[in-house]
């Protein structure tokens, strides 16, 4: 059997890692900035994590939601204690995309309404109800009538009132940051705007972290920098530093009913051991702290560059857009320097490390960086 060819590989094989280096089939080390789509938080193969994961699976690594599991409740404290959402309640599940089809489904249980407000270059997911809501030529078309869906532009509050103003609304639902968009980061005032209109229009507000979360932008959610508390808040990716798992954040102001929502693997033990790790490495560690310091460090230097068009992002989730492709550019950084760097659309290149990354690794990518991007 063939795999289905849908993914553009490298010719490049990853056999091991630790921290934020790869290590290739032929003995090759490549410092990690990309960090299989920001879902690396912790640094590859951290001790702590292994020890987590192995620990548990020696004791019982699965069973079903049928039965009492207390290290989902332990999960729930951990991440409410850190995350400052101590008061709202976690459902559990595998995946972004499945978290944010949960909270599409909870918001329409919750409204009686199925009509979702999304923004232009977003990205939400590949489920059926998550890619109705994305805006993304290449993958909409086939479905995209799951939802009575409204794209509208980023930061445009007068479009958002004229859309709410409808009583039709289900849920608004925006990216902290956006991910395959490019790395753009919301008004700050849209952001409170937003959660203002929602309230007086009876809509969820939803925010998506599920590349953005997580300390990734130098607060544990990015939406944090606009001193808002969504209904709702998606998490992923940087969850379970690559063991698959995602949650559902839900404001106390909404109650559940057995059977709302459900899931076979969500919260399962292994899933649990990942994200107690995370959690413990990432405050041990003060890793959110060292997203915001790293990053900041990176944003102010990759702004004196001239050839980059544009600098986006916060923390450790930043955007680099020039004028022309960046291909080329890309696959030099990875063969000639070593260095895994991300990509979205043609002209963009993502810097999305694990949010251990050092002082020294940072300004060795900008040395590399700011040689081989000077001569496009």
């Amino acid at each position: 059997m063939n795999l289905f060819d849908v993914y553009p590989l490298y010719n490049l094989a990853p056999v091991s890692a630790k921290g934020c280096t790869i290590t290739d089939e032929k003995g090759i080390e490549y410092l990690d900035l990309y960090g299989g789509h920001a879902v690396i938080s912790v640094g590859h193969s951290h001790p702590h994590y292994v020890q987590r994961i192995s620990d548990q699976l020696k004791r019982i690594g699965f069973y079903s939601n049928s039965v009492q599991n207390p290290m989902q409740s332990e999960l729930a404290q951990k991440l409410g204690e850190l995350s400052g959402y101590g008061d709202y309640s976690l459902f559990l599940c595998n995946s972004g995309a499945e978290a944010n089809e949960n909270a599409l489904k909870l918001a329409s249980f919750l409204t009686g309404k199925k009509r979702i407000v999304a923004f232009e270059k977003s990205f939400h997911g590949r489920t059926s109800a998550a890619v109705s809501v994305t805006d993304n030529p290449k993958i909409i078309a086939p479905i995209n009538d799951v939802h009575d869906r409204v794209i509208l532009p980023l930061n445009d509050t007068e479009a958002l009132k004229t859309a709410l103003s409808s009583g039709e609304v289900a849920a608004v639902l925006i990216e902290g940051i956006q991910g395959i968009g490019g790395c753009r980061v919301p008004d700050p005032a849209f952001l409170r705007a937003a959660s203002a209109l929602c309230k007086e229009h009876g809509a969820l507000f939803i925010l998506d972290e599920i590349q953005s979360g997580y300390g990734r932008s130098g607060k544990f959610f990015a939406h944090q920098y606009a001193g808002i508390r969504p209904d709702v808040i998606t998490v992923a990716k940087g969850m379970g530093n690559g063991f698959p798992v995602g949650g559902v954040l839900i404001s106390p102001e909404y109650k559940p009913w057995h059977g709302m929502l459900g899931t076979t693997f969500g919260g399962n033990y292994l899933a649990c051991a990942a994200s107690l790790a995370v959690l413990e490495i990432m405050e041990k560690e003060d890793l959110v702290a060292n997203a915001a310091k790293i990053g900041g460090f990176l944003i102010d230097e990759l702004t004196k560059l001239p050839q980059i068009k544009e600098v986006r992002g916060k923390g450790l989730m930043i955007g680099l857009e020039f004028d022309q492709p960046i291909a080329e550019l890309r696959k030099k950084m990875l063969f000639e320097e070593k260095i895994f760097t991300g990509v979205t659309g043609t002209n963009v290149i993502r810097i999305l490390p694990p949010l251990t990354l050092s002082l020294s690794d940072a300004s060795h990518f900008l040395e590399a960086f700011s040689r081989l991007s000077k001569n496009m």
